[in-house]
């Protein structure tokens, strides 16, 4: 029963992301500009990521020292 459970509160996440990022409709004819009229300028990512890498490779490092200790 347990498995059960949690088999269909894993399928309710995941499919509930389909619609929660779904694309709106072209019924739009207006010319308002609807949800995507005026989108500001995406962010750049790239300035951060050597951080992001010495940070993942540190931890990593990390991981695996404890599991060689553990075993």
């Amino acid at each position: 029963m347990k498995n059960i459970i949690k088999f269909s509160l894993l399928a309710v996440f995941m499919f509930s992301d389909f619609v929660m990022f779904a694309d709106p409709g072209d019924d739009d004819n207006n010319g308002g500009g609807g949800l995507e009229g005026s989108d500001p300028a995406p962010a750049p990512i790239n300035g951060k990521l050597i951080i992001l890498l010495v940070l993942g490779v540190i931890f990593a490092f990390y991981k695996i020292k404890s599991a060689l200790k553990k075993a």
